[in-house]
């Protein structure tokens, strides 16, 4: 029997099973582990194609060097000299609105300077300092929130873009306390945003002239962060350190109780006995698995709603493309008319996307505000994002490199209502002790928030084992 069956090869999968025997080792309990993975691949989202020079994210293009979670799994698994910082003009950022690009301003003075938001615009932000907390603890949208704390056009030019980047999410049906967590709790504490970031921008001085580091402004939370190769480099670094086994190719269909444990039935008819279990798949595939074990807990899982996505990769030569690409990219303003969500310039955020003289634009489309995405084909897909990249940065020219990834999907949603989901799921989760889960569908899509969650789980996972060992008679 193994002690611990982790379903799901992606990052939370891998992280969590490195997590695991590492605790495990250090508490002196031995651990036998077993990764399944349904693809013949590992790694999820986590996957960088290299074709022609160019190299591709068919996902996640890195994560922020602000927590320290994913560093630290990169130096246990001896990948931590191989890191890749973004370019320094990367922290450069766009809004397209009204027609034109806008830098997002990085300070106060060059917001009042900035066109992207009006006077009035501007005035209504003012007024935010009078606006009183939120304290009745309802959950809220993203779009509410704007709308009474900082205005319509606030929304329409800050948080939606905002929204996009990060979950290709719509503001009007995602919770805020959820989806962006750090945002209610500054209105917490401190009664209103502008309000928070004035004493945060006070306490950040006041530690810089104590000598103490302070990070600087170099876009939302830290620096991206990913390796020569990709970010999927990591993925085979943390699977070769495991001591335990992986199963690729290898898809579970089933998790049952069995006696003190469970049994994990695979497509092939294997059947696997465990005495835990972690699932780390998506949570539409965590629903199906738990079906025989928590009908309820099952529903759970499944009524996590996912955004829809195309990720388009556009190779130029560079002389074809008259804008400087100095900067990370853009996201598009709520209403600006444009059929993608946003286009990264890969090949100015990272050096080696593409051959030189060529640059590499990556462009989203879709999002949860167009589900009907999914139905376009490949080239419909890739002749709008023509269209948009004409009107938005004057590409006239045919791209020379062309490759789509299309993902049904692709980012968990976290709706109002989120929380109590979860909630409800940890009620059914303790009925069956030894049962664990974890990934981007519970409380953070990126990889910082799954490698966090991964070690959150090994813990309660080492835990249970430790004390169902302590237990267990001489």
């Amino acid at each position: 029997m193994y002690r611990v069956a982790i379903i799901g090869g992606g990052i939370s999968g891998l992280a969590v099973a490195a997590a695991i025997e590492r605790r495990g080792a250090a508490d002196g309990i031995d651990l036998r582990t077993l990764v399944i993975e349904k693809d013949q691949r590992l790694g999820g989202k986590l996957r960088s194609i290299t074709e022609d020079g160019y190299l591709c994210e068919w996902g996640p293009n890195g994560f922020l060097d602000s927590k320290p979670g994913t560093l630290d799994l990169c130096r246990q698994v001896g990948v931590a000299d191989r890191l890749l910082r973004s370019n320094d003009h990367a922290r450069r950022r766009f809004i397209y609105a009204a027609g034109e690009l806008h830098q997002l301003p990085e300070g106060a003075l060059s917001f009042f300077a900035s066109p992207l938001i009006s006077w009035p615009g501007k005035l209504r932000l003012a007024v935010e300092l009078l606006i009183p907390a939120r304290c009745d603890g309802a959950d809220e949208t993203l779009a509410d929130f704007a709308r009474r704390r900082l205005g319509a056009e606030a929304l329409e030019k800050l948080i939606g873009p905002m929204v996009s980047g990060v979950f290709a999410g719509d503001p009007e049906t995602m919770s805020l306390q959820s989806a962006f967590p750090r945002i209610h709790q500054l209105e917490q504490e401190h009664g209103g945003l502008i309000r928070a970031l004035f004493l945060l921008h006070k306490k950040r001085r006041a530690e810089r002239q104590a000598g103490r580091a302070v990070s600087g402004p170099s876009g939302p939370g830290g620096k991206l962060t990913s390796f020569a190769h990709g970010v999927e480099e990591m993925i085979p670094a943390v699977a070769s350190c495991l001591q335990g086994e992986i199963r690729c190719g290898a898809g579970a269909i089933a998790v049952k109780k069995q006696g003190e444990g469970f049994s994990v039935e695979l497509e092939d008819g294997a059947v696997i006995e465990t005495e835990a279990v972690v699932s780390a798949c998506p949570a539409y595939a965590a629903g199906a698995l738990t079906a025989a074990l928590d009908k309820e807990m099952s529903l759970l899982l499944g009524g996590i709603s996912y955004s829809p996505l195309w990720v388009v990769c556009f190779g130029y030569q560079r002389g074809k493309v008259p804008h400087d690409l100095n900067g990370f990219g853009f996201l598009a303003a709520k209403g600006a008319r444009l059929s993608l969500l946003g286009t990264l310039w890969d090949s100015s955020i990272f050096p080696h996307r593409a051959p030189e003289g060529h640059i590499l634009l990556r462009s989203m489309v879709g999002g949860a505000t167009w589900p009907e995405v999914t139905s376009l084909a490949a080239e419909e897909v890739e002749q709008k994002v023509k269209m948009d990249l004409k009107a938005v940065m004057g590409i006239s020219e045919e791209p020379d490199f062309v490759r789509s990834y299309p993902h049904p999907r692709a980012i968990p949603q976290y709706l109002t209502g989120h929380a109590r989901r979860l909630a409800a799921l940890a009620e059914r989760a303790a009925l069956h002790p030894g049962f664990f889960f974890t990934g981007n569908a519970f409380s953070g899509v990126g990889i910082n928030d799954c490698v966090g969650a991964a070690n959150a789980t090994a813990a309660r996972v080492v835990d249970f084992l430790s004390r169902r060992e302590a237990s267990q008679p001489a």
